[in-house]
């Protein structure tokens, strides 16, 4: 049979194969995420549990306390064991009552516990839960019951947890966000003093500390969250994103997908880091080494308890060194936007690892495409959804010459095809000649043994575009929620399945087209009506955009393709012997060897 069949054969199994691990079936998730707290803004209050008469930045008037942290996790870090600190921690803790604060930007809503000096909470002004509906809660990051970032101290070989310790608010931002919140509590026999500065229309902070009286060399370890809540209509995809991100000083980032550990397995990520970060589908908690100052030492991930066959869980601690006393980081809790993460340098814009294998190749185009985008969307105010129109036709005409000249080398190796066969029946037994005369009808018709080759690139090059929208769609917030005609939110599928229709007939328009003036093959006339069949089956499941951009350069080809086939119709020979010479051929006197 002929090789195109078991191509054809290959590309299906490919397609099938591609689909159910790109866009795996959603199944109903196994407990949903409880309801969430609410949020004073500017107010510095006694959490649940816990009850104070009044609370001040500087002290409190306890009535009754109740720690409102969850079981103590100790952190361990190169070997250290844990302290019977632990246990003197927890007990200092239950003596004083746990105080909230909250501390309100114009981007963001803070909310900070006593207990362990850590944000427990993160509220984003700008954007609402879609599984919400039109009027969804605003979107938060913190799971129930789990801090941001939880702290321990690591001292001589023993890791001292601070988040059971209590700390006493030493001093409060203003109204926006301005100023600094300051805590300071005892551990290990020293004084721990960590303060936040909040950026105004920023989602970073600035995270300092000191720790004063205790022997050295120490070291703080930081444990992110085990996850962010999910916020999205289809909250096992947006499961299915989260992961963790670690950048070496020397090397890109490596994204560690929460799914990739078993439970209980631990990974060292070998320092110096640079940054890292906990992310879902679209928001991310992000810790960096500042600018100027030693980077992490390293950091340890623990893959945690599953759902079902979900990971839903996991754990990284990150090492910080404490030089001369301090420590530090700057932090990033907020949407994965392409700019503000560029902004904070440190190619933080790198923390959306895409492409898996393909990240070297993909990252690079997947940058690009969603510049361009922006680009598009800024300078001709338009929504996503006609951005992607306009970038799907220009792409096409950008390409068209490239197109034209393939189509041309196509018709070029159809018409000397026959001259070829001749050659090669005539010469089949003296190979040196048979290789001697192929050159000979090569060079009558301005080719070479390349020129199918070269004819093939053309058609290659939107592919790396098509594979970077694939993975842009997939975590690009800029397009979540984006509405376009029928289409509510075109970074989903399409719910009533229009586009990935309308896809796959453009796409057997364009083969249908291209097959004029071909003679006939039972093999090409199978792809003709098998690729747009492979393309509805893959739009099915990936985002409405990807439809929308696939089928406008489907339909923006046409003319050219009609043009090229018109072209071929001219130019096929009169006679019905394939083999005879083709009549009007630029250079038939070139067709020598022939039997």
């Amino acid at each position: 049979m002929d090789k195109r069949f078991f191509l054809a054969v290959v590309l299906c199994a490919a397609v099938v194969v591609l689909t159910n691990v790109l866009f795996p079936t959603q199944r109903k998730a196994a407990g949903a995420d409880s309801a969430r707290a609410g949020v004073v803004a500017g107010a510095t209050t006694p959490a649940a549990g816990a009850t104070a008469a009044a609370a001040t930045p500087a002290a409190a008037t306890p009535a009754a306390a109740t720690p409102a942290a969850g079981p103590v996790t100790t952190p361990t870090v190169a070997g250290a064991a844990p302290a019977d600190s632990t246990t003197a921690a927890a007990a200092a803790a239950q003596a004083a009552p746990e105080q909230r604060t909250t501390v309100t930007t114009p981007r963001s809503t803070y909310e900070f516990s006593s207990v362990g000096a850590a944000p427990v909470g993160i509220t984003m002004a700008d954007y609402r839960e879609t599984h919400s509906g039109k009027d969804g809660a605003l979107v938060q990051l913190a799971r129930p019951s789990a801090p941001m970032v939880k702290y321990a101290l690591v001292v001589r070989g023993d890791t001292v947890p601070l988040d059971r310790t209590a700390f006493q608010v030493v001093s409060t931002p203003t109204a926006g966000g301005a100023g600094t919140l300051v805590y300071e509590g005892q551990a290990a026999g020293g004084t721990v003093r960590i303060a936040y500065t909040f950026s105004p229309d920023s989602y970073a902070m600035r995270v300092r500390g000191r720790v004063d009286g205790v022997p050295t060399p120490a070291f703080v370890l930081a444990t992110l969250p085990n996850g962010l809540r999910a916020a999205e209509r289809d909250t096992l995809d947006d499961q299915n994103h989260l992961a963790f991100t670690v950048k070496p000083v020397r090397d890109g980032a490596t994204g560690i997908p929460f799914g990739k550990l078993d439970p209980g397995q631990r990974k060292l990520e070998a320092g110096p880091l640079t940054w890292v970060t906990s992310k879902n589908k679209y928001f991310l908690f992000g810790m960096l080494a500042p600018a100027g100052a030693p980077p992490f030492a390293e950091a340890t991930v623990t893959g945690g308890a599953r759902t079902g066959k979900r990971a839903s869980n996991a754990s990284m601690g990150v090492v910080m060194p404490v030089t001369s006393g301090a420590f530090g980081f700057d932090a990033y809790a907020g949407p994965i936007e392409t700019r503000r993460l560029a902004a904070m340098g440190r190619e933080f814009d790198g923390a959306n690892p895409v492409g898996g294998f393909f990240q070297p190749i993909v990252q690079p185009f997947a940058a690009l495409v969603v510049k361009v985008m922006l680009w598009l969307h800024e300078t001709l105010k338009l929504n996503y959804g006609w951005v992607l129109v306009i970038f799907g036709a220009a792409m096409r005409l950008v390409l068209w010459p490239l197109n034209a000249r393939s189509m041309r080398t196509s018709l070029k190796m159809q018409r000397v095809q026959p001259e070829l066969q001749a050659v090669q029946e005539k010469y089949k037994s003296d190979p040196p000649r048979l290789q001697a005369e192929m050159m000979k009808v090569y060079k009558a018709h301005d080719m070479s043994p390349f020129s199918a080759l070269s004819g093939c690139i053309p058609a290659l090059i939107p592919m790396p575009v098509f594979f970077a929208l694939l993975f842009v769609f997939q975590n690009t917030i800029e397009f979540r929620g984006a509405s376009f005609l029928y289409l509510a939110d075109i970074s989903l599928k399409d719910p009533f399945f229009i586009m990935p229709l309308i896809t796959g007939v453009t796409a057997y328009l364009l083969s249908w087209i291209g097959m004029r003036g071909v003679p006939p093959n039972p093999q090409t006339k199978m792809m003709t009506y098998m690729f747009p069949a492979m393309m509805v089956m893959f739009c099915v499941n990936a985002a409405a955009g990807l439809s929308i951009y696939y089928a406008v350069g489907n339909l923006a080809a046409l003319p050219q393709q009609w043009m090229i086939s018109n072209e071929r119709a001219k130019n096929l020979p009169s006679s019905p012997d394939r083999s005879a010479p083709v009549q009007g051929s630029p250079r038939q006197s070139g067709a020598r060897g022939r039997a």
